[in-house]
């Protein structure tokens, strides 16, 4: 989640989603990601036509029907109520998007549930594709594929109202805390950024690490900024968000639907995502689902 290969960076604070939710760049998938080592770790744009990814043409998991995969729980601003079928949320929309333009109905899509970490470890799945943020990374690549991204955004610092890190206007200012995050995610990742004292906290999910920073078993917690807006109004009380950053350390945040590897699928779904982008659907789903604008600073 391309018209650019590069994101546009804004002055801080700049302008994000709020409430329900984010700074989305949604792009013509033009360039590939580009992995540690240069290399693409996901297709960016496919070759392949949409006429010729057809139900009747497909390799299905269950023939004639669309198998797709997410948490539970699926969180807002992602997913409504929980309820991946109801087609509300941005993930949920996407992925019935992704559905209509390869041509299954409503009626034709099937929800699984399937964990985060266990589906990015190599291995058949047991679905067509998974939608559930999951960040390309060339390291995630070798295990499993990934469609062309629909999806980019920052990182972001909760912490609670009052702590002594609520002020935080660096990263700087946040070596000192103890901080956590959701297993085998940027986020995670993105602490290596910070380079706290304290070693992270890791948790199973991020609303297990909200819970563990309100406890106060945490001073603060990373997470991608429309998740930090979810948490902060739905979840947790006197939270804040302090601010977000880019990660220059791994890849920019960039969601990709997630297939087997080697997938006969891949080409397809990324042609699908490439055609939402191009028409503007992955804009309109951005402005339904995610609204109201606020100023988040900048952390450098």
């Amino acid at each position: 989640m391309r018209i650019s290969c590069t994101t546009p960076r804004l002055p801080a604070p700049r302008l994000v989603l709020s409430a329900a939710v984010l700074t989305l760049t949604v792009t013509a998938a033009a360039c590939a990601p580009a992995s540690d080592s240069g290399d693409a770790s996901a297709p960016a744009s496919s070759s392949t036509s949409l006429a010729d990814c057809r139900p009747g043409s497909l390799a299905l998991t269950t023939p004639g029907v669309l198998t797709v995969a997410t948490d539970d729980p699926a969180y807002s601003p992602w997913f409504v109520d929980n309820t991946p079928t109801n087609g509300e949320g941005f993930e949920s929309a996407v992925a019935y998007a992704v559905a209509d333009k390869l041509g299954f109905a409503k009626n034709q899509v099937t929800w699984t549930k399937a964990g985060f970490n266990q589906v990015i470890q190599p291995g058949k799945k047991n679905f067509d594709f998974d939608i559930n943020q999951f960040s390309i990374s060339a390291q995630r690549a070798k295990a499993v594929d990934f469609s062309s991204p629909y999806y980019s955004a920052s990182q972001a610092i909760i912490t609670l109202q009052g702590s002594k890190y609520a002020g935080a206007t660096s990263l700087a200012d946040l070596k000192g805390a103890k901080l956590g995050a959701q297993i085998a995610t940027t986020s995670l990742t993105a602490i290596d950024q910070i380079a706290p004292t304290t070693a992270p906290l890791v948790y199973d999910d991020t609303s297990k690490a909200g819970q563990a920073l309100q406890n106060r078993q945490v001073d603060a917690i990373v997470a991608d900024l429309p998740t930090a807006y979810y948490l902060t109004s739905a979840e947790l009380t006197g939270a804040k968000i302090v601010g977000e950053f880019q990660p220059t350390k791994g890849e920019q945040e960039r969601f990709g639907l997630l297939l087997s590897k080697g997938s006969a699928l891949t080409p397809c779904v990324s042609a699908a995502v490439d055609a939402l982008a191009s028409d503007g659907t992955l804009t309109r789903l951005q402005d339904r689902w995610l609204t109201r604008a606020t100023s988040v600073p900048e952390l450098r």
